[in-house]
């Protein structure tokens, strides 16, 4: 029974944590969408950057709620 509380409050902070990246994510596509003409190359770089590795946050914790449910 202890196990299972554990698994459910870790695969509800990963996913509150998964929300926030994609949030993030999300954030950064629609700052170049809305500023893009006004951004300098280098804060377009910036900003893909950032939303790349939101993403790939984001994904790591939908894989460790999906690697924790399959066990």
């Amino acid at each position: 029974m202890g196990n299972e509380i554990k698994k459910t409050v870790d695969d509800v902070k990963d996913a509150v944590k998964e929300g926030i990246h994609r949030g993030n994510a999300a954030g950064e596509r629609d700052a170049r969408a809305t500023f893009g003409d006004v951004m300098t190359p280098g804060e377009k770089v910036s900003s893909v950057t950032r939303e790349i590795s939101e993403d790939a946050k984001a994904g790591v914790d939908k894989a460790k709620r999906t690697l924790r449910d399959a066990t």
